[in-house]
């Protein structure tokens, strides 16, 4: 992590809410589903795909995780409604699933119910092995349009990879902070992790959403997927809403599928600190992207 990440880290709940949500604007479609339809609708129009979350995933009472749901359902309505190119992920945790594991699965599987694609997200390792066991409980229930996510930080992801054989996951770095002994912690093992990672899902006929705005990984995956003569709709990059826009844009010209991550909802606020704090890194490409458009050709 660089000097200028910490620093924009430490500074950023110091930041009036104002200029947060002028800043988040970039990497957040809005708070409103409107918001979101627009932004999709916009990716779209430049050949992009889209994955649309909403915020919120602190909850407390059933009734909360309940109108996360009914809320995915208006998203799915608005991408039916508006054709759009999209699909939907979703966090257990917003679901239900520290409240009651049965309340999460009656969710996705209703989220699901309607067609489209379901990603099932991952967050910290406390969930990871109650998420992989309800995913797999839902493909084994015939539900064939849902999705997983692994993390290459975690120490046990190559063997979850060799595991999901035919599967469709994304792939990521991950933005928790975990213990040492479940997680690495070095920049280079986590990027190696990743590459192990992603040959064993590849190898087991994964179809694989690469995600990451790390260039060398970019190239790594570049290779593996030329190793095994994959054709373009075999897999797909993913990124960001806002986040390494011009290496998305070279990825789509070169003819790979791309699909980006475009959150909406009223906790953007929260949401934007979480996401920074948790990965410094982020911020950091967040820091250079800003001033590249405040100064151009710097």
């Amino acid at each position: 992590m660089s000097l200028l990440d910490k620093t924009i880290v430490r500074l950023l709940p110091a930041v009036p809410r104002p200029v947060v949500r002028r800043l988040s604007a970039r990497y957040i479609a809005g708070s409103e589903l409107s918001d979101a339809r627009r932004v999709v609708a916009d990716l779209n129009a430049e050949g992009k795909l889209a994955t649309v979350d909403v915020l919120g995933e602190e909850i407390t009472r059933p009734a909360e995780a309940e109108a996360i749901a009914r809320a995915y359902l208006d998203v799915l309505d608005a991408i039916d409604a508006d054709g759009l190119d999209a699909n939907v992920s979703v966090k257990l945790t917003g679901l239900g699933l520290k409240l009651d594991p049965e309340l999460a699965r009656a969710n996705v599987e209703a989220i699901a119910a309607r067609g489209t694609f379901v990603r099932i997200d991952m967050e910290d390792s406390s969930t990871t092995d109650a998420t992989l066991e309800l995913y797999r409980d839902l493909r084994a229930a015939g539900l064939e349009n849902v999705g997983v996510v692994l993390q290459a930080a975690l120490k046990r992801t190559v063997g979850d990879a060799r595991a999901l054989a035919g599967a469709n996951v994304r792939l990521c770095k991950g933005i928790y902070l975990e213990p040492p002994e479940l997680a690495f912690r070095d920049f280079e093992a986590v990027r190696a992790n990743y590459v192990e990672a992603l040959d064993a899902l590849l190898e087991g006929g994964c179809y694989v959403g690469i995600a990451t705005h790390d260039e060398w990984l970019v190239v790594q995956a570049l290779r593996k997927v030329g190793q095994r003569g994959l054709g373009a709709h075999e897999y797909e990059f993913q990124m960001l809403l806002g986040v390494q826009t011009r290496l998305g844009d070279r990825l789509l010209a070169e003819g790979h599928r791309l699909r980006i991550y475009v959150p909406f909802g009223r906790q953007w606020y929260e949401y934007s600190l979480r996401r920074l704090q948790e990965n410094p890194k982020v911020a950091g490409y967040i820091a250079a992207d800003t001033l590249n458009r405040l100064v151009p050709g710097r």
